[in-house]
């Protein structure tokens, strides 16, 4: 590990670099070319992380990068050949070979024109931030940092190398990438970069929605996610990417009756991060779907808002309308249908457990939560003692105490019935043999019937079942006309002697 010493304006900085980094710069240096570490790598020194993937830039052409690589590399591809990239895998380090661009974006599309350059302060120049924009030379080590780089890092705080106009304009997003840093760094964003967000703000729009999906997962699952909305919303960008979230900022009553929805929404997402466990846990830190579904629990909010007699306010079924809002605008930013089914759902059931406290629940209703909720049901657990953001001591304390109970009569009826997955005590081939029938959606309004008295009364003898099954038939359309006294079955089945014994 080689070890290089920078002092900074603050700092003296020990950079211990793997030798694989050492051994690439000294090949290329030997062929009479730069290289240089540059990027999230260098930065990453800072912050003291190590990161597997290595960038580097050099003022090579893709072929004499290959070249100098094609004999030393555990393997090399060359799918970004045409921006100057070579890739390549050496002793478990993914390694990215630029050649210096001075890039070209055409304003009317997302697409850069690329022109290879011959300098590193011009490369440097058209990263996206300062703190991204510093290098390390090679094989000596040396720090390059043109734009203030370091200074930013410890004032923690987000610049551009050049002005953000130009930086925005280039690559809108680049404004996405700001909200993520703040978000994963928690960092503030240096004043000029926030104005250029807010005046560009709709240029995110020529950005294909799986691009700015991929940052507002970051964002999302970032260390200080509740900075990173924000900044997206106070910039504007959310109006084009989360208007639900903008939405949320409801002008109070005039009483300020209720508490302010968007802030009490980020104050949720935060609190839901704080609840995940680590990764032996239920809910491993960071998940996405718990995160994004505390932020938007409350988006039904704005279109259900009623003002009633004597001044209240109320928000009737904003649970419903809000998992309907949720899943639209994830499938607006191609969210995958699992994650989408899984957010919209948790939405969806996030005001159930409301009627717990007051009124006490059956076994049944009890079922019908755990069930209701499936596999989502440890998530939907943080996300509903998240939603106490209240400052009112003696309540919060209430709705813990309550939720507790409930984990409580949950892991009791799962000690005594397998709840996790609740089904009817007979099966298809069970209701069409005691039925007589084929298959068709008659089995399938049988199952249910079966499955709610599963739900309402717990698990059934197997004759006890049945004989429900056959009560229940006895009332439907397509059952045969009533049979004598002496032979309950149904038409057209005989009975096995063992049967009428029974």
């Amino acid at each position: 590990m080689a070890h290089a010493h920078h002092k900074t304006d603050t700092h003296t900085v020990d950079f211990q670099v793997d030798p694989v980094v050492l051994e690439l710069g000294q090949r290329f240096v030997d062929a009479g070319h730069e290289l240089s570490l540059v990027g999230g790598p260098v930065r990453d020194l800072f912050l003291g992380r190590t990161s597997p993937d290595l960038d580097f830039t050099t003022d090579a052409t893709p072929d004499q990068t290959v070249a100098l690589i094609k004999k030393w590399a555990d393997n090399y591809w060359e799918i970004g050949r045409a921006f100057g990239t070579i890739g390549m895998r050496k002793a478990g380090f993914q390694i990215e070979v630029t050649t210096y661009r001075a890039e070209a974006y055409d304003p009317e599309s997302r697409k850069p024109v690329v022109a290879f350059g011959s300098s590193l302060t011009d490369d440097l120049l058209r990263r996206d931030f300062t703190i991204n924009a510093m290098a390390l030379r090679l094989p000596t080590l040396e720090l390059i940092d043109p734009f203030g780089g370091v200074r930013d890092l410890h004032a923690s705080v987000l610049a551009t190398p050049g002005a953000p106009e130009a930086s925005f304009s280039d690559d809108p997003l680049r404004m996405m990438r700001a909200a993520r840093f703040a978000s994963q760094l928690g960092i503030s964003v240096h004043d000029d970069v926030r104005l250029a967000m807010s005046q560009m703000a709709e240029r995110i729009t020529i950005i294909s929605a799986e691009r700015v999906r991929d940052e507002l997962v970051k964002l999302i699952c970032g260390a200080s996610p509740r900075v990173g909305v924000d900044l997206l919303v106070e910039t504007g960008l959310a109006e084009f990417v989360l208007p639900e979230v903008s939405a949320l900022r409801l002008e109070s009553d005039e009483h300020h009756r209720h508490k302010d929805v968007y802030q009490h929404s980020l104050q949720v997402l935060e609190q839901a991060a704080g609840l995940e466990t680590d990764s032996d846990g239920d809910v491993p830190a960071p998940d996405f779907v718990l995160r994004f579904a505390a932020l938007m629990h409350d988006v039904g909010k704005p279109a259900t808002r009623r003002f009633e007699p004597g001044g209240a306010v109320s928000f009737r079924h904003h649970d419903m309308v809000g998992s309907k809002l949720t899943a639209k605008r994830m499938k607006a930013l191609r969210f995958d249908n699992d994650t989408i089914k899984a957010v919209a759902r948790l939405v969806e059931l996030h005001m159930r457990f409301y009627g717990y406290g007051e009124a006490g629940w059956s076994d049944s209703a009890v079922r019908r939560y755990v069930t209701d909720a499936g596999p989502l049901l440890e998530r939907l657990h943080l996300l509903t003692r998240s939603d106490v953001t209240t400052r009112n001591q003696r309540k919060a304390e209430r709705l813990a105490f309550a939720y507790d109970d409930l984990e409580a009569r949950i892991a009791a009826l799962r000690e005594q019935e397998s709840l996790d997955a609740v089904r009817p005590d007979l099966d298809g081939a069970q209701i069409m043999a005691i039925l007589g029938i084929k298959p068709g959606p008659v089995v399938g309004r049988a199952y249910k019937f079966l499955l709610d008295e599963r739900m309402e009364y717990g698990p059934l003898q197997p004759d006890d079942a049945r004989s429900r099954l056959l009560r229940w038939w006895a009332e439907q359309p397509e059952s045969a006309p009533p049979v004598p006294e002496a032979d309950k079955s149904p038409a057209g089945v005989e009975l096995s002697p063992k049967e009428e014994s029974k």
